[in-house]
């Protein structure tokens, strides 16, 4: 209420008090604290404005608490009570909170990327108007945004908004002004008149003014006494009388005239003022409070009674003067208005190995996804092998990396699943690009590939091509045996029965130029339930399963496992010898069927032959019969020829 009524007020009071010097009317000045703020009128660019209040001492002003909103209110109010016309609607003045160009906005952080002209890049405080522009292609400023039509209102202080800076000789065309502020070791109460007069002080940065509630560190003050008979004058200066301690050096009211006695300002005093019978006057204070030694003014006993400091800032009373300090704790600061604490935000040094985060009042560290802390500092962060022993998350192999790891398969696998930790098998025999088995058939398995030949073909090293077996010396003398460890029994699996990849005549191999790791891994079922163990039977092409058409070899006992495969002899000789006896019958059989088909049709022909002859039709020469040909006779003798010996 007290800062609405001395907004209020201020028309009145400036009637009352006047402003004055070279800049009356194009200036405002208000100081607080430790801090002054001044109020120009001037289109500017936000560069300009910069270097002028650079030039007196000062940046443009800043505005990191509502505190300090509240005292630039008050400055642009009384800057606008001197000068704003019924013309101006809504005026701006730059503050000093920039963005550079090629610096984007920061939603999540109250600036929105923008840093303050001092060098602070973030604080809490913000109030801005509208969403400010994303566009990082060119520089942009911040302006605090006035409604010159209202009176301004403690509750309702100027909004943010953001705008291009301008340049030099083209000034932004709605900026009104600009805001400097200034910074100083501390300040002086006013000087006190107990007559009339007038006091006009000269701030450092040239600012000249007959109203301030604080003075400045180094300002001059000069105080014209107007009395009835003389008018006399006087100089001071704010100087640091001790450490922490400013004062003007005077004692006393000024321009006091028993004229006037308590009547005028209430003697200049403070507090209480004390009338003596010859029209002499001086000031006191009420209970609890002391007067200090200018004589004015009054200060409490225990200054931190009346609990100046705020929220977790703590009252420390000082020794001279009655004065006091507020304290933060441990992890806070003092704000602006030194009566306040906020919070240090120590992650602005970067004290952790990784990730910062900061807390109230202090902070702590974090690891990265894939770290984690060790060794005796906490800050300090380590791998964390996600490959370990027992710890692996892939199926097959993990390779560590730092903060990560990623799974890789054997050959023949690929990676599958949504996070990419197992392995799903290749089928080799359904890629055509890869055509594994050539002249033979393939036979997928989990991670690898068999090829198998028909009869009378047999494998090249590679176990990929069959090719014509014309030596009945390579034809198998056995199939291989798989004998348990330890007890030496014959394995009935049928992969027992399945050649070895170094013996191609006997009918099967496997994928050689895929395959990685041991080809028959012995907990493999799905290998062993797709192979059945092709073996060959009668004809030539005509594949068939062991264990249902092969011929066994005779036995006492059988498999009490599998019914369906043939108990073999416990060196195999017999068994071989019995199959190639098996194949040279089978081939005697086959020739000697073709050679009895063969003489059946020469047969049938011959006979088919002789028949059509004896139906052959006959023709009239065949009732003839034909005699020796003999010499012809002469003719009978001519009666009537001459006789031999006569002529004719």
């Amino acid at each position: 209420m007290a800062a609405s009524a001395d907004l209020l007020l201020l028309p009145l009071l400036l009637l009352a008090q006047g402003w004055l010097g070279a800049g009356a009317g194009s200036e405002a000045v208000v100081c607080a604290a430790t801090a002054c703020y001044q109020a120009h009128w001037g289109k500017l660019s936000a560069a300009e404005a910069q270097e002028q209040c650079r030039k007196d001492g000062g940046n443009l002003a800043t505005v990191k608490s509502e505190e300090e909103a509240r005292h630039v209110q008050k400055a642009l109010a009384r800057l606008l009570r001197t000068k704003a016309t019924l013309e101006m609607k809504m005026g701006r003045f730059w503050i000093g909170l920039q963005r550079e160009k090629g610096k984007c906005q920061s939603s999540s952080l109250p600036l929105k990327g923008f840093v303050w002209v001092d060098g602070e890049e973030e604080t809490v405080y913000s109030n801005w108007y509208k969403e400010v522009k994303g566009s990082c292609i060119s520089a942009r400023c911040v302006s605090l945004l006035q409604d010159l039509s209202l009176t301004p209102h403690p509750s309702h202080l100027p909004r943010w908004s953001d705008s291009p800076c301008g340049s030099p000789g083209s000034p932004v065309s709605n900026i009104e002004g600009f805001l400097c502020k200034f910074n100083f070791k501390g300040m002086c109460k006013p000087l006190s008149l107990g007559g009339p007069g007038q006091v006009t002080y000269t701030a450092p940065f040239q600012a000249t003014t007959s109203s301030l509630e604080a003075v400045p560190f180094g300002t001059a003050a000069d105080v014209v006494c107007e009395d009835e008979t003389e008018r006399k004058s006087h100089y001071f200066i704010c100087k640091e009388k001790t450490p922490g301690v400013f004062d003007w050096g005077s004692s006393g009211p000024l321009c006091v005239t028993p004229k006037y006695g308590c009547n005028f300002n209430n003697g200049g005093c403070q507090q209480d003022c004390f009338e003596g019978g010859d029209g002499s006057f001086h000031c006191g204070c009420r209970p609890g409070f002391q007067l200090l030694d200018d004589l004015v003014t009054c200060i409490s006993r225990n200054p931190c009674s009346s609990s100046p400091c705020k929220g977790q800032a703590t009252c420390v009373p000082l020794s001279q003067w009655g004065n006091y300090t507020c304290h933060c704790p441990l992890g806070y600061q003092l704000d602006s208005s030194q009566l306040n604490c906020v919070d240090v935000d120590e992650c602005r040094d970067s004290p952790c190995d990784q990730e910062c985060v900061n807390t109230p009042g202090g902070f702590y560290c974090e690891c990265w996804v894939g770290y984690q802390p060790g060794g005796s500092e906490v800050e300090a962060c380590r791998d964390v092998d996600e490959c370990a022993a027992g710890q692996s998350p892939c199926a097959q192999g993990c390779i560590n990396t730092n903060g990560s790891f990623y799974c890789d398969c054997e050959q023949g696998y690929v990676l599958s699943g949504e996070d990419g930790t197992q392995c799903e098998d290749v089928d080799e025999c359904l890629d055509p690009r890869v055509s594994p088995c050539t002249n033979g058939v393939c036979i997928n398995t989990n991670g690898s590939f068999y090829c198998g030949c028909q009869p009378g073909s047999k494998l090249t090293p590679n176990g990929n091509i069959c090719i014509s077996d014309l030596t009945s010396s390579e034809l198998p003398a056995r199939f291989p045996q798989e004998r348990g460890e330890g007890d030496g029994e014959r394995s009935t699996s049928p992969l027992a029965a399945v050649s070895s990849p170094t013996r191609g005549s006997e009918g099967l191999s496997r994928g050689t130029s895929t395959t990685r790791g041991p080809l028959f891994p012995s907990e493999d079922a799905t290998a062993s339930t797709s192979l059945e163990m092709l073996a060959f039977s009668g004809p030539a092409g005509i594949w068939t399963e062991i264990g249902t058409h092969l011929p066994t070899a005779t036995s006492t006992s059988k498999s009490t496992e599998k019914d369906s495969v043939a108990t073999l002899s416990d060196d195999g000789t017999d068994d071989g010898q019995k199959l190639l006896l098996f194949y040279i019958l089978g081939t005697v059989v086959a020739i000697s069927l073709l050679l009895a088909l063969a003489l059946g049709l020469l047969i049938y022909r011959k006979r088919r032959a002789k028949r059509e002859e004896i139906k052959k039709p006959q023709n009239a020469a065949d009732s003839y019969s034909w005699v020796p040909e003999r010499a012809e006779s002469r003719a009978l003798e001519n009666q009537y020829s001459p006789t031999p010996g006569t002529d004719c």
